[in-house]
């Protein structure tokens, strides 16, 4: 069993984690809205459409990932790692709209 540092308050990183969760949330939020705002600024073909639907789509997924995490950081005294299937949700979310940044500008 592993000692924790004299005057190391382990309390505090996972405070600070759940809140980078939120300050991601809230990035990845409104660059969803600004990438539907520039989609829907089109012609508003079924391409555009379906642009928008995907963009709302991961991010409902990366908000409900965050949200758990959030959820867990706030109640366990020693939170358990990531997992991985949630980590590849937010990546996968994160790469997705990316992507459709890329995809809008060019």
């Amino acid at each position: 069993m592993t000692q924790e540092p004299a005057g190391r308050d382990p309390g505090l990183q996972p405070e600070r984690t759940r809140l980078a969760w939120r300050r991601t949330t809230l990035t990845c939020a409104v660059t969803a809205v600004l990438a539907v705002r520039q989609a829907l600024r089109g012609s508003g073909t079924a391409l555009e459409v379906a642009g928008c639907a995907f963009i709302v789509l991961l991010w409902l997924v990366f908000l409900g990932v965050a949200h758990r995490r959030i959820r867990v950081l706030a109640t366990a005294a020693r939170p358990a790692a990531l997992g991985e299937r949630a980590a590849l949700g937010a990546t996968l979310c994160v790469l997705g709209l990316s992507a459709f940044a890329v995809a809008v500008i060019l």
